[in-house]
């Protein structure tokens, strides 16, 4: 046993712990939870806990359904809630392998720990710093009708609102004592919407903060009497939410984006991760932007990216070179505009990831900059300047996927056969639907 696992063991009986509950996702990015007894866990840190893969979405077929989810003890953290005045309850992702002890294809996490791994036999380190949008909303029908958001607040302000009016200060608190570190949170541009920006990570951590943050975010949301959503676009009126995010990569203690020679103190890596991620945006749309409602919130006006460009301090452009502190090395960093905070945070990282080291790799020249505001531009205007579209619908996205080599390669066969099969099914399933828009003005014909 090594010292991580016996530091768990140990702080579970300090602490009087009487639920551990082993996290991972399934392909989709759902969160998925069995508890133990914490008198199990050393055993499952031996053995792991075997479980039905073919029950989760994408991980296995019915004859070859045993799969096994293995502790990561790095992992472990205390979940803030109480009982009894206690903190009951802990947390460790898992890792998911086949009875052999192989790693499982299907698992999101070993998807992005194989780019990672890519990342580091080429001497780069992974860094990402998001940041996540989502809506408090008073209420959260199921039955199709407009929810209603939690307050009428705008960008930056203060004012204290009817609901939920301490829901930041209480979701910080819940997530740094899972020692998530918070950057800044304030109130985005829509009403109920809100904006927390977790600190810089490496990738995998920092994918795992991610989804305990839309976990503690939903919880610490229904104990202040509201519901909290991280859908693309819950209104038509309103901007959706985003997850931007910020990557750089660290060759040692060093920047590799960095270059205080260059005007933009930018390197020749950073550019060509940069036009990496350019070149194969509309490839990797479907896994930064998963869902049918993700292409509501993409659209000419909507403030969010609608062609591939990159540009300084542009918020209009899809790739943004940020210039908060132009002569301070360890911040010089790429912000990529598109993925949405409904997104499966380990395959978004991962293809991220890969777009921007294949750039590095084949040396991607970086094009013209984006020096005007591309959101009042109409769609001609931007084919007449060279910027190219990127998908408008989930259909068009997924139709670039399946000609990418270079997301098939990072995904893998599996997920990438899988992710397809069921976002074509969505996408059936959509195109199926009569909605009332239709029903509104088309019914009197």
């Amino acid at each position: 046993m090594d010292r991580q696992q016996e530091f768990v063991l140990r702080s579970l009986e300090e602490r009087d712990i009487r639920f551990v509950r082993l996290w991972f996702t399934d392909i989709l990015g759902y969160l998925k939870s069995v508890a133990i007894a914490p008198a199990e866990l050393e055993g499952a840190f031996a053995e792991g806990i075997g479980f039905d893969g073919s029950a989760i979405e994408g991980f296995s077929r019915v004859f070859e359904a045993d799969m096994v989810a293995k502790p990561d003890p790095s992992t472990f953290q205390v979940l803030p809630w109480k009982a009894d005045g206690k903190q009951s309850s802990a947390r460790i992702f898992c890792d998911i392998a086949m009875p052999d002890g192989s790693p499982s294809w299907a698992d999101p996490r070993n998807v992005l720990r194989r780019q990672l791994n890519k990342a580091a036999d080429l001497g780069f380190t992974c860094y990402v710093h998001p940041e996540i949008e989502f809506f408090l909303l008073k209420d959260a029908p199921t039955d199709g009708s407009a929810p209603t958001p939690a307050d009428n607040g705008g960008y930056f302000d203060q004012a204290v609102h009817d609901a939920a009016p301490n829901f930041r200060r209480h979701a910080i608190e819940a997530l740094e004592a899972m020692s998530i570190s918070v950057e800044f949170s304030h109130h985005e541009g829509a009403p109920g919407q809100q904006e927390i920006d977790l600190r810089y990570a490496d990738a995998l951590s920092m994918a795992d903060n991610v989804m305990t943050f839309r976990y503690l975010v939903k919880e610490v949301a229904m104990n202040d009497g509201v519901r909290a959503t991280f859908m693309p676009k819950p209104f038509s009126d309103y901007p959706g939410s985003a997850m931007h995010t910020h990557l750089s990569l660290f060759e040692g203690e060093s920047n590799a984006f960095h270059n205080p020679d260059d005007p933009m103190q930018l390197s020749e890596t950073g550019k060509q991760f940069i036009a990496g991620i350019l070149r194969h945006a509309n490839e990797i749309s479907a896994v930064t932007n998963q869902w049918v409602n993700s292409y509501r919130r993409l659209v000419h006006g909507g403030e969010a990216p609608t062609a591939a460009t990159w540009g300084r301090a542009n918020r209009s452009a899809m790739v943004r070179l940020p210039l908060y502190t132009p002569n301070k090395a360890s911040s010089r960093r790429v912000e990529v505009r598109t993925p949405d905070s409904a997104c499966n945070p380990y395959l978004t990282f991962a293809v991220l990831i890969a777009a921007g080291l294949k750039g590095v790799e084949n040396d991607y020249e970086l094009p013209e900059e984006a020096e005007d505001n591309v959101w009042a531009l109409t769609p001609g205007e931007r084919r007449a300047m060279g910027y190219e579209e990127l998908p408008a619908s989930l259909a068009e996205a997924l139709n670039a996927m399946e000609r990418s080599e270079l997301v098939a390669e990072a995904l893998g066969e599996h997920v990438f056969d899988y992710f397809l099969r069921n976002k074509w099914a969505e996408w059936a399933d959509y195109r199926a639907l009569v909605t009332p828009y239709e029903l509104k003005n088309y019914l009197p014909l």
